[in-house]
């Protein structure tokens, strides 16, 4: 018979004994219980975890996607912040145009108004208190009138001459030894210098004379004709057309000529009449010439085209 362990609990209430084996099994018991016990709870609280969880997660995926549309809202805002910007910026930019255009209209107007008192006195006119747009076509149509005139007749001088030696007259000839009509005006002038046409026309003749030496024709508008005489060097041929201030020749010496100089005529139907009227005849003293020049019917003129466009008077 095996010996076994006895374990003798004493109390109050008495002793008892037990064995080892006993004691195993209600540890063993006691263990299981436990263990139960232990499964149940921590599935408890694994499944209330796992809940919590799903609660956090579906939490995070609903702040996730807030943050998403807040960042969204907040790049759509930044763009239309910066559409807006460029907006206000393209605005100030056309309110700085229209600004500066104000400005220049401003002074357009001002420029304008300037332009036409000083074509008032240009065409030698009494100044208006006001210029209206009927009044501005009025000074437009009597300067291109005038302006029509100055390139259609011979005026201004020819060449830049050191001075005039000989009028249109009767004088002594240098060379025949008599007392001849001079049909023009002689420029004393280093031989070279520069001879310019006195309106538009065309040359009739451009070629050596034995009275005049080079010569040069040009016939112009109206009747009227000049001639450049004693010239060095022709710079046109006939048949050219040239344009008032255009170079056709240079002064010289050649024929009937004593000294380097440019003789210069203006004839009228092939009757020479006395340039020095048209000299100084320009815009400004528009007027001067038809009252100084007689054997020029001026009256038939305003008869032609264009200047019959506009026949009022200016006020």
């Amino acid at each position: 018979m095996r010996n076994k362990l006895v374990i003798t609990l004493t109390t109050v209430y008495g002793s008892r004994q037990y064995t080892v084996n006993q004691i195993a099994k209600y540890v063993l018991l006691v263990f299981l219980i436990l263990s139960a016990i232990s499964f149940f709870v921590s599935n408890t609280l694994l499944v209330v975890t796992t809940d919590d969880l799903s609660e956090l997660e579906e939490d995070h995926q609903v702040l996730s996607e807030n943050y998403e549309l807040i960042v969204g809202s907040q790049q759509l805002y930044v763009e239309e912040l910066k559409e807006l910007s460029l907006s206000l910026s393209t605005i100030k930019t056309e309110r700085d145009k229209l600004e500066e255009e104000n400005i220049r209209i401003g002074e357009l107007n001002t420029s304008f108004n300037n332009s036409l008192d000083g074509l008032e006195a240009l065409l030698g006119l009494e100044p208006s208190d006001e210029i209206d747009p009927l009044k501005a076509e009025q000074l437009t149509i009597e300067a291109n009138k005038r302006l029509f005139f100055l390139h259609s007749i011979p005026n201004g001088v020819p060449i830049q001459a050191i001075r005039i030696t000989d009028k249109y007259g009767s004088r002594f000839h240098p060379v025949r030894k008599k007392r001849v009509m001079h049909h023009g005006i002689d420029f004393k002038a280093n031989r070279g210098t520069p001879v310019y046409a006195t309106a538009d026309g065309v040359v009739e003749y451009a070629a050596f004379n034995k009275s005049f030496g080079k010569l040069i024709k040009v016939q112009h508008n109206f009747g009227f004709k000049t001639y450049f005489a004693h010239l060095d060097a022709l710079k046109v041929k006939t048949g050219d057309l040239v344009s008032k201030g255009q170079l056709i020749g240079l002064s010289g010496n050649t024929g009937m000529s004593t000294g380097p100089h440019l003789h210069y005529e203006i004839r009228h139907m092939y009757t020479a009449i006395d340039p020095e009227p048209f000299l100084s005849w320009d815009i400004t003293n528009f007027d001067s010439l038809f009252t100084k020049v007689k054997g020029v019917k001026w009256a038939s003129l305003k008869e032609m085209y264009p200047l019959n466009l506009h026949n009022q008077p200016l006020q």
